[in-house]
């Protein structure tokens, strides 16, 4: 199957530290190692949400570049839906 390259910007919620913060970038970087191929990791920091969001007005701010095929982001997806502390997220199929 064909490799495509994804991007994923994720929000994560800061009401429970920065150590939940860190295990969410870990757990997410992990699963996309294990069904792909990671690429680069940039973490943007805390940062103001244009709206609040579960009366939250901050969130800590990732982006991540990765190949899979074209399966797994629906279960990337899946997974982010059912699991506490991220606000919100998006992932987008890059052009060639």
């Amino acid at each position: 199957m064909a490799l495509r390259n994804y991007e994923i910007v994720m929000v994560y919620s800061l009401t429970k530290g920065e150590e939940a913060v860190e295990a969410l970038k870990t757990k997410f970087t992990d699963l996309i190692s294990k069904n792909g191929t990671l690429g680069e990791v940039e973490d943007w920091g805390k940062r103001k949400l244009a709206y609040p969001i579960n009366y939250e007005a901050e969130g800590h701010y990732v982006l991540i570049n990765f190949s899979s095929d074209e399966s797994f982001p629906a279960e990337l997806d899946r997974v982010i839906n059912i699991t506490d502390g991220v606000l919100r997220s998006l992932i987008v199929a890059k052009g060639e």
